[in-house]
């Protein structure tokens, strides 16, 4: 990954993307330029991509066109699937240690 500055508020980061093999620009933002920005952080990330933001220099959240929320988001079962495909514990044997931990004078 490369970082660039580009405003006094937010960067570009470039990966390369190892799927693709292409390279891919994600804008990060501050927390503070998103709020004041936003329309603008909404409209890059529907033309250009995923947009991130930060918050005390950490990333926070990324902001990403529906349309690319969806393709994303259609590929992976709902939570319920998802908890009705895990193993039936109930079948499983398990048996809890006898050792109930020490004792702790107080």
């Amino acid at each position: 990954m490369v970082q660039a500055r580009c405003r006094g508020d937010h960067h570009q980061r470039y990966y390369l993307s190892s799927q693709s093999r292409r390279l891919e620009m994600i804008m990060a933002w501050q927390l503070q330029a998103a709020k004041q920005h936003f329309s603008e952080l909404v409209e890059r990330a529907r033309r250009e991509g995923p947009q991130v933001v930060t918050k005390h220099g950490r990333e926070a959240v990324v902001v990403v066109a529906a349309e690319d929320y969806r393709r994303l988001r259609d590929g992976a079962p709902s939570l319920v699937a998802f908890i009705r495909s895990a193993p039936d514990f109930d079948a499983l044997e398990l048996d809890r240690a006898e050792d109930r931990g020490r004792a702790v004078d107080l």
